[in-house]
């Protein structure tokens, strides 16, 4: 029963997909994985939302990716390469019939924790061999990719090239698709943290799953938020209850009921654009319809594996 509810899980998925691409030739973001690096369930973890996971495989979720695609010039690229690469990549063909390419036209990497650039390694001699893909970084992450093993053996060997971006610039991918990265305050202990803002032609979207506090940033997320059409936020922890004793000061991350609380004032229409992601095997959003249910109640979204937006 569970391998057929997992099937199914993944058929609904490719329906949507084909039924989408049928209608839309418009590019769009398609969600890959919404947890903390560490997936869900997570390694060593025996508490309820995990046991629940163990038992039933159609509650997992992939680490935290989004894909762009474009259905005109059939490519697409990735934003994160997370530890669950091989099978999001995997699922990702499978939901497009492999009318794309396996592998994306570039890679956009927000930082260096292990569940936002580990899968690079995927790419290697030993794996995928891959020639020159392209990957995007920022300045520091780029000199940690080029001066440290086994990274460095990625560019020596030309399975990767890194493409450096400046924060606030935007670079073109390609009809009329423009992406771009700027940084946002995080434990930035080997590479400076990026968000990412993703152009088409008819829609925005915001993309940071990972920032200490909106506080402590030098831009207004009601703001940013405003100005997209969907916002992919960081939703690590849902609330004060995950933290036990631990000052909510000290978490590196705005909780669930935080950024609800900030958006709280704003219309409905600046509400439905944020889609929490990056969810802590802690986070009972994940198992918890209840929770869910009062997120949505409250008029945010929740990310979707597999779902297109």
């Amino acid at each position: 029963m569970k391998h057929i509810l997992s099937a199914l899980c993944l058929l609904t998925a490719s329906f949507w997909s084909q039924l989408y691409n049928a209608q839309n030739t418009d590019a769009y973001i398609e969600v890959l994985g919404v947890a903390q690096d560490g997936g869900f369930p997570h390694m060593g973890c025996n508490k309820e939302g995990c046991n629940l996971a163990w038992e039933h495989p159609e509650l997992r979720r992939n680490v935290s990716s989004l894909a762009l695609v474009d259905p005109v010039q059939k490519k697409w690229w990735l934003f994160d390469a997370t530890p669950d690469i091989r099978q999001q990549l995997h699922d990702f063909s499978q939901r497009h019939n492999q009318e794309y390419p396996y592998l994306p036209e570039g890679v956009f990497i927000t930082h260096a924790h292990i569940g936002h650039y580990t899968g690079l390694m995927e790419f290697g001699k030993e794996v995928m061999n891959t020639k020159q893909l392209k990957v995007y970084v920022l300045p520091k992450l780029k000199s940690f990719l080029e001066n440290n093993g086994p990274w460095s053996q990625l560019v020596s060997l030309k399975n990767i090239e890194i493409i450096p971006l400046t924060a606030d610039q935007e670079v073109s991918i390609g009809n009329s698709l423009t992406v771009k990265a700027f940084t946002v305050p995080h434990r930035d202990e080997y590479s400076e943290t990026a968000g990412f803002r993703m152009l088409t032609p008819k829609k925005r979207f915001l993309f940071i799953p990972d920032i200490d506090k909106w506080s402590k940033w030098n831009k207004s997320i009601i703001e940013e938020v405003k100005n997209v059409d969907f916002a992919f936020l960081d939703a690590t922890f849902y609330d004060q209850n995950e933290m036990g004793n631990r000052p909510v000061s000290e978490v590196p991350h705005p909780l669930v009921t935080e950024t609800e609380n900030l958006f709280q004032k704003e219309p409905a229409a600046v509400k439905k654009k944020i889609h929490f992601i990056h969810f802590n095997h802690s986070n009972r959003i994940l198992w918890d319809k209840a929770i869910q249910g009062k997120v949505r109640d409250k008029g945010f979204n929740i990310a979707e594996e597999g779902r297109q937006y």
